[in-house]
């Protein structure tokens, strides 16, 4: 099997990937999309992978042009590369936000994609490029749609939460009953790894999530069970809780209005096109996958 070219190796999924792919005897290359691009028809490369993109800004301080850069402009660079290679597989990361940033009931590959962000707006300009080549080229792309991230060594909004609640602090969002949707990183891996291993699996979008749902009320009370603490639930007023959110907007605040919904909405995404394909269960349930992201937080 020949090699797999990855962008965006420096990050949290690409230094998960690399590591994983490695350990099945994978060969593995890294490329810098900064740096000019020098594929030679001899490399023996057979699958791109790109991960490379700028993530969701939290903080509301990058504005769409500097998504639109990184994340459709360098996509378009990298992908004219693997057309012009012998490479057959081109796998791209984008993102359930390409789709919707709200969802009433599982969202599917079939939902209208209707992004409200510069990030998703983003991803999905990135995904229409390639899916203008699908009918064009007999090489295989795939485009994966992961939900929220996370794993050892994750960084996001789940050290956000853990920070506080392994502080003692008493939660103060209890009244929002949601549950979401949530992606261990080794199931993405395995998911990126079984596309590359079986050239068999079709072409398409995937959404890829954990099997289960998690709401925050049950997140929060297994990281208090981690550390083995007894964190209280309080379910204030959430007219109170939004005021705050804004008023955390308004100053660049941690806690704004953008957090706010990362943690308290309701997110639910269907893998049933993604297992079904895979004829495979993923390896990871919902909660061992969120337990040892957790655990890895005390270390």
């Amino acid at each position: 099997m020949g090699k797999i070219l990855i962008s965006g190796f420096s990050g949290f999924v690409g230094q998960n990937l690399i590591s994983y792919l490695e350990a099945l005897n994978f060969q593995t290359e890294n490329i810098n999309l900064r740096q000019p691009i020098d594929i030679k028809t001899n490399d023996n490369i057979e699958t791109f992978v790109h991960l490379a993109g700028k993530a969701h800004d939290l903080k509301n301080v990058s504005n769409e042009n500097e998504y639109f850069q990184i994340n459709f402009e360098l996509t378009k660079k990298y992908f004219e590369k693997f057309l012009h290679s012998n490479a057959t597989t081109f796998i791209f990361l984008s993102s359930v936000k390409a789709a919707a940033d709200s969802v009433d009931a599982f969202l599917t590959e079939d939902h209208k994609p209707q992004p409200e962000t510069a990030y998703g707006r983003s991803k999905l300009a990135a995904e229409n490029h390639l899916i203008t080549y699908t009918k064009s080229t007999n090489k295989r792309i795939i485009i994966l749609r992961p939900c929220m991230i996370h794993g050892p060594g994750n960084k996001g909004n789940l050290n956000l939460l853990y920070s506080v609640i392994s502080k003692g602090i008493p939660w103060p969002l209890g009244a929002f009953e949601n549950r979401r949707s949530f992606c261990s990183i080794e199931n993405l891996c395995f998911t990126i790894s079984e596309f590359i291993s079986n050239k068999n699996l079709p072409r398409g979008i995937y959404n890829v999530s954990d099997d289960d749902t998690i709401s925050t009320n049950e997140l929060v009370s297994m990281i208090s069970n981690v550390n083995n603490m007894d964190v209280k639930i309080l379910k204030i007023n959430k007219k109170f809780i939004f005021w705050l959110a804004k008023i955390g907007t308004y100053f660049s605040f941690p806690f704004n209005s953008d957090r706010l919904q990362k943690l308290t909405e309701t997110y639910c995404v269907s893998n049933d096109k993604l297992v079904k394909t895979l004829n495979k269960q993923l390896p990871v349930s919902a909660i061992t996958g969120m337990l040892k992201s957790l655990r890895s937080f005390n270390k």
